[in-house]
């Protein structure tokens, strides 16, 4: 059996193209859910066309604070200690349990898998950015989930190279499955009609990250540095729910409100946001996920960061403004120079994350007789 951990909605968009083929390939598995957010989860499974989560450990608000984090995972990692028959069903000599990413979902579903006395197999690993509090707390939960692993999914032969100090099966998917998400969002985009796209031209600003938006003097520069984009080109400003939390928090969200250049909105699900990503003329973002999406879309991307892990975009698409309005105003002035085309793949990441999970339950099933 093949059990699959996801708890946000980060982590299915770019889980939801292998749960999609093991479904195609009559492959069993069993699709755990961390419950950590909630927001679009179903829209994003009728994106795909899956089935809802086998077991939700947890139905409960969104989790979006460090305090609530800890009291959840312990919860969670509770339940698995005691009844992790229930958790992990089936046959365990022939089991393996993937989990994805970066998130604290990511960590816990290592830690069960553990507990359980199963193999764990991570998906996007091998990224780092060799800052531990920047992203924070990314990088470190990157670290231990590597320590938990015992098969590691790569997205490029970089990404092999940063685990050569990491026991246990190292395999090249040569892309993100991001990119098969992506390939299925823009199947169908043309006739979504449902989502408002400006008649004019316009940049999509997403922003979530914990050294951005929890503190307020991280989210003042941030406020400033979107108010300084602003004035280049009108802003959809597409709000994560901790975000819109923290801009209420510190008094910023009506200033946001009263800038007729941007606009806010509220989160999509994923071929609607893809929809509206790709109409746009430029995008400013802290997230991985839209660092890569934009890398496949040759769309320039602006990151509000101080580093990133990935190396999708960097010197092509994509500049890292390490906060400096200097840099932004230099990627406003050329933006045109960093469209870029790229090469369509035809490695499927999902085939190669499918196929190995067999080989491997065939290896478990045989060290174990």
């Amino acid at each position: 059996m093949i059990h699959v951990v996801i708890g946000t909605k980060a982590q299915l968009i770019k889980m939801a193209p292998l749960l999609a083929y093991f479904k195609r390939h009559g492959m069993p598995y069993h699709y755990i859910s961390t419950g950590q957010h909630k927001a679009t989860i179903d829209e994003i499974l009728a994106n795909f066309d899956l089935r809802a989560p086998d077991t939700l450990l947890y139905n409960g608000p969104d989790i979006t604070s460090i305090k609530q984090m800890a009291v959840w995972g312990a919860k969670l990692l509770w339940r698995t200690f005691w009844h992790s028959r229930e958790v992990f069903p089936g046959d365990r000599t022939k089991s393996i349990v993937l989990v994805h990413g970066d998130t604290f979902s990511t960590l816990l579903g290592a830690l069960m898998g553990k507990f359980a006395g199963l193999k764990v197999g991570h998906v996007e690993s091998g990224l780092r950015s060799f800052n531990w509090f920047h992203p924070f707390p990314e990088e470190i939960t990157r670290l231990l989930t590597f320590k938990l692993s015992d098969y590691f999914f790569c997205p490029g032969e970089w990404a092999v190279n940063n685990l050569v100090k990491e026991k246990g099966h190292k395999i090249n998917t040569i892309n993100n499955t991001l990119y098969e998400s992506l390939q299925a969002a823009l199947s169908v985009i043309e006739r979504i009609t449902d989502v408002e796209i400006p008649l004019h031209t316009y940049a999509v600003v997403t922003l979530h990250r914990y050294e951005n938006v929890y503190k307020v003097e991280a989210l003042s520069r941030i406020v400033n540095l979107i108010e300084q984009i602003a004035t280049s080109c009108p802003l959809l400003f597409i709000l994560h729910k901790p975000t819109e939390i923290n801009l209420k928090k510190f008094g910023f969200y009506q200033r946001l409100v009263d800038n007729s250049r941007i606009e806010l909105r509220p989160r999509y699900d994923y071929f609607r946001f893809i929809k509206l990503l790709h109409g746009a003329h430029f995008v400013v973002s802290d997230g991985g996920s839209n660092q890569e999406e934009c890398y496949y879309l040759g769309k320039p991307v602006i990151l509000l960061r101080q580093s990133t892990e990935r190396k999708e975009g960097i010197g092509k698409n994509c500049v890292l403004s390490c906060y400096d309005p200097q840099v932004i105003d230099e990627f406003l002035n050329h933006v045109d120079d960093y469209r870029y085309t790229f090469k369509p793949q035809t490695e499927s990441p999902c085939q190669i994350i499918a196929g190995q999970c067999l080989q491997f339950a065939t290896k478990i099933n045989d060290d174990k007789v």
